[in-house]
């Protein structure tokens, strides 16, 4: 449940913010000293690439690697702690609004400019924020043993050197 309250609240919120950008940001920037709130359109994927592909191969491409994420987060959620349902929904939230907002016009809004970084969005950064946050979890848990080893704990057997 905690997967698909983050997952729709990041929509909701990334979403929402794009109607704002889109209403008051058509003419004008805001500058918010290291971030600048400013219009953009991607008709790409990441970095514009592939932006010369049809949009529909865009949409269909990007809903089905978001189905993806989803199915896997909806098998990995009964094993994830709190910290990684949060990221994943997160990832979903986002992956889910830059396609509903692509699946509107063919593009999507981006409105958070640094200067040195090209022109993103909050799903944009719940996506990449998510991810690291389930990349580092995953580099920090002890790996999994090896149940062909055998274990070192004691048995509760009691054996002749006991005695």
């Amino acid at each position: 449940m905690a997967v698909l309250v983050v997952a729709a609240s990041a929509a909701a919120i990334d979403l929402v913010a794009k109607a704002a950008s889109e209403a008051r940001l058509s003419d004008s920037t805001v500058d918010l000293g290291l971030l600048e709130l400013r219009l953009g359109y991607n008709d790409g994927v990441a970095f514009s690439m592939g932006r010369t592909l049809p949009v529909s191969v865009i949409v269909a491409a990007t809903a089905a690697i978001s189905l993806a994420i989803i199915a896997y987060a909806w098998r990995r959620a009964p094993y994830a702690g709190r910290v990684e349902r949060i990221a994943g929904g997160a990832v979903i939230g986002g992956a889910v609004a830059n396609v509903l907002d692509r699946a509107r016009d063919g593009v999507v809004t981006d409105y958070l400019h640094t200067g040195w970084w090209p022109t993103f969005n909050l799903a944009d950064t719940f996506l990449v924020t998510g991810f690291l946050v389930i990349a580092g979890l995953q580099l920090r848990s002890e790996p999994a043993s090896d149940p062909s080893e055998p274990t070192t704990a004691r048995s509760a057997t009691t054996d002749a050197s006991d005695l």
